[in-house]
């Protein structure tokens, strides 16, 4: 449970993450591909796959396995809302990321 310090200062994080462009685009992206709800399941499938195969295939497996995967997904990926929706997404990741770095990095935390 925060005190009402670290619950300000949560709120007031989160708000500056909502108002970067990185995070706007991500969501007018995921809009986007959800009037197509066809198109929407699509893309939950492939990022479902994906994960799978990143968290359960062997390390000397891996790349052989990302390879196949991409080949399958080559033509769903040329459809410019799907390609769009994922790299804003992964945009957004990657920021999400750096984040967490930098909290872990000011923290003494081992």
């Amino acid at each position: 449970m925060l005190d009402s310090h670290m619950d300000a200062a949560v709120e007031w994080f989160v708000n500056s993450i909502k108002n970067t462009e990185t995070y706007r685009r991500y969501r007018y992206q995921l809009e986007k591909i959800k009037e197509d709800p066809e198109v929407y399941e699509k893309v939950n499938e492939f990022r479902r796959r994906n994960y799978e195969i990143q968290n359960t295939a062997q390390v000397d497996e891996l790349f052989e396995k990302m390879e196949a995967f991409e080949r399958e997904y080559e033509k769903f990926r040329e459809n410019p809302l799907v390609n769009d929706f994922l790299r804003a997404e992964l945009a957004f990741c990657r920021l999400m990321q750096e984040v967490d770095i930098a909290i872990a990095d000011e923290l003494d935390f081992e």
